[in-house]
């Protein structure tokens, strides 16, 4: 599993003194209010304030006192350690231990590999390629294991749920 997991894309810059715009890549973005600092490009950067959006957040970054230092960060993601993460309750996994697992049915037919994860207001949505592409809706009545330390993932039958 990953050592560091995106919390957030930098987006553009905010202003003229260093500030930068994020997308936020997690479900809760009032999270970035407790953030102390972040890894970008491998590099821990102490985060100076945080100003919350309707659906984006404003940071200042220390070491960015500039718009043309900032500009240099546009489209890098904001990271942090797996072990500062929020942590997930029973049954919850973060999106990128998802993807690259192996699908395979109750029969132990492989179906193909998580490509994506694609959100929706009522569940999520496993985006499956292989030899065709299958979207599988994240309901416990069709996905019924997650192994991401495995990395597998078992499903109905297509034709049970289809």
């Amino acid at each position: 599993m990953k050592e560091f997991l995106a919390v957030g894309q930098i987006i553009n810059t905010h202003g003229v003194k260093g500030e930068i715009k994020v997308y936020p890549l997690t479900d809760d973005i009032k999270r970035f209010r407790k953030l102390k600092e972040v890894y970008i490009d491998g590099n821990i950067i102490k985060i100076l304030w945080c100003k919350l959006q309707v659906d984006k957040v404003i940071l200042k970054l220390e070491g960015i006192e500039s718009i043309e230092q900032a500009i240099k960060y546009k489209d890098k993601y904001i990271e942090v350690k797996r072990e500062d993460a929020v942590k997930l309750d029973e049954g919850e996994y973060f999106i990128a231990d998802l993807i690259g697992c192996k699908v395979f049915d109750e029969d132990n037919k492989e179906l193909g590999d998580v490509f994506d994860v694609i959100q929706t207001p009522s569940n999520d949505v496993y985006w499956v390629k292989g030899n065709t592409e299958v979207l599988v809706p994240a309901l416990k009545d069709i996905v019924t294991n997650i192994d991401v330390e495995n990395r597998k993932i078992v499903i109905k039958a297509l034709e049970v749920w289809q």
